[in-house]
């Protein structure tokens, strides 16, 4: 089964709960970081037998003595990665999506396809934890390819946690697309309540079956419990604002390591996913 742990904005404790149901999980299971710009599973995991790649997409690169300057490839690329100005097209490496439609519509076969680095994909290993997780290189704009990237290497298998990006772009998009669960995480905020709304929006558009998580629960008010309510959202989990999580996680401890009593709550969620993940896969 796979899980993605998301949210609608960014510091709800998405990784928090990805890093501490994998612990809890007790058994073989896979997890992986596809918060490429933001990476931060690997600091609370002691990882061995790390093993770095070098990821990278297709570009185009223009032959100016074969060109002739139609500039059908600019027409055909819809992210303008190409512009044709009545000579050889420019190129705009940083828009390009690596879908290479733009060599194969040129009559003349003048573009030919280079690989430029996106980032790494590390994996390693942390007690039962498969560890899977990206890094975005500095200055580059696109996060999907490489979230792509670290999807192809986990395998098939057994139980997959998936940290998905913050948000509701693009990225978040590549993170679900093959999901069979959604966990949101939440906050009891204003703030918290007005991105959870963009997120179940999210989901729904997706077709993708999902609960939600209160993290910091007692701190807030009791909006996004109402909001759950009134749409039939399942609350799968409660988890209380106690200040010694917070230090634990400023140490870079797991929850359930450092405070067990917390290791029953989070195997009961586990639980609660995979029961609600059948559920819908038998409808």
């Amino acid at each position: 089964m796979k899980i993605a742990i998301a949210s609608g904005k960014g510091g709800t404790g998405k990784t928090t709960i990805s890093v501490n149901l994998a612990c809890a999980a007790n058994e073989d299971v896979q997890l992986v970081d596809c918060d490429v710009e933001e990476p931060n599973a690997h600091l609370f995991l002691e990882a061995r037998g790390v093993a770095t790649e070098v990821e990278g997409i297709l570009t185009p690169q223009i032959d100016e003595e074969l060109c002739d300057g139609c500039g059908e490839c600019a027409r055909f690329c819809e992210f303008n990665a190409l512009a044709a100005l009545g000579g050889a097209p420019l190129v705009f490496p940083e828009l390009c999506h690596g879908c290479g439609g733009c060599a194969r519509v040129c009559p003349q076969g003048a573009i030919a396809e280079v690989e430029r680095r996106i980032g790494t994909v590390d994996t390693s290993v942390s007690g039962l934890i498969r560890l899977v997780g990206g890094c975005l290189d500095v200055g580059v704009a696109m996060a999907p390819p490489l979230i792509n990237a670290v999807k192809k290497r986990v395998w098939k298998q057994g139980l997959v946690i998936l940290d998905a990006p913050p948000g509701t772009t693009c990225p978040v998009i590549a993170a679900l697309g093959d999901v069979d669960y959604v966990v949101l995480v939440t906050e009891p905020t204003p703030f918290g309540l007005n991105d959870l709304k963009l997120a179940v929006d999210m989901v729904r558009a997706l077709n993708l079956p999902f609960g939600v998580v209160i993290n910091r629960a007692g701190s807030g008010n009791a909006d996004v419990m109402d909001y759950c309510r009134s749409e039939g959202i399942v609350v799968l989990m409660e988890l209380p604002d106690d200040r010694r999580i917070a230090q634990a996680y400023s140490r870079g401890e797991v929850i359930v390591e450092s405070l067990p009593e917390y290791k029953g709550a989070f195997r009961l969620l586990l639980d609660k996913i995979i029961k609600s993940g059948t559920a819908v896969g038998e409808n």
